[in-house]
């Protein structure tokens, strides 16, 4: 993808980027999550997993889903239009809830899109 924002390909990669989105120092969001300043940086760097519950504050936290921040658990088609999602988390001008609810609405409606297809494609088969 060009001139957007590169997709992010771990969780920490995905948690550092909502947090510069949000314009958070990590030190804040460490406090926001009751986790340590250290710690959110490895987590950030991909040296610590954390915990489910560790996640869900992180994500609290951001004003996000827990599921939002786990990129490797979201299986992405080749042909995904990343450049629409990377243009509305690099809008400045939404909030990080407004950015959460326009990709879940778009994924949700290419989604939709693509399964009818496929039963209409068996639909014709049979």
């Amino acid at each position: 993808m060009s001139g957007g924002w590169p997709e992010a390909r771990t969780l920490g990669e995905m948690i550092r980027r909502q947090r510069e989105l949000a314009q958070l120092p990590m030190r804040q969001l460490a406090a926001m999550s009751g986790i340590s300043n250290p710690y959110l940086s490895q987590i950030e760097r991909g040296l610590r997993d954390p915990s489910d519950q560790v996640l869900t504050a992180i994500a609290d936290s951001l004003q996000l889903s827990a599921d939002a921040l786990r990129p490797s658990r979201r299986v992405i088609d080749d042909d995904e239009p990343t450049a629409v999602i990377a243009a509305i988390f690099a809008d400045p001008d939404l909030t990080p809830q407004q950015r959460r609810a326009l990709q879940e609405s778009y994924l949700a409606f290419r989604e939709l899109t693509i399964e009818r297809r496929r039963t209409k494609g068996r639909a014709q088969r049979t």
